[in-house]
């Protein structure tokens, strides 16, 4: 198997800037806060990011085989802009 590092790095970086300020840091943030128990909280969370990523990598791995990427694409792109206007119509009803 081949390492990609650009590849790695861009990953990298995309979920590194897209994670920041989420609701998953600020769960953690509260949790940590909350509990006094720093390493616990690291190790729970470092877990469940590792199993959600290693599940969308290889579900996205054996879509990726039957599917043409830029289909893909276009359907997180979709997917990301139904949720966001979702979002937006909740903030305006409130």
């Amino acid at each position: 198997m081949f390492l990609n590092l650009k590849l790695i790095a861009s990953t990298f970086l995309m979920i590194f800037l897209a994670e920041l300020g989420d609701k998953t840091q600020v769960s953690i943030f509260a949790l940590a806060a909350n509990r006094r128990a720093l390493l616990s909280v690291l190790i729970g969370a470092t877990g469940a990011l590792i199993l959600s990523t290693l599940i969308a990598a290889a579900l996205g791995s054996a879509i990726g085989r039957f599917i043409p990427e830029k289909v893909i694409k276009i359907a997180a792109g979709a997917i990301f802009l139904t949720f966001g206007v979702l979002t937006l119509c909740e903030a305006f009803k409130s």
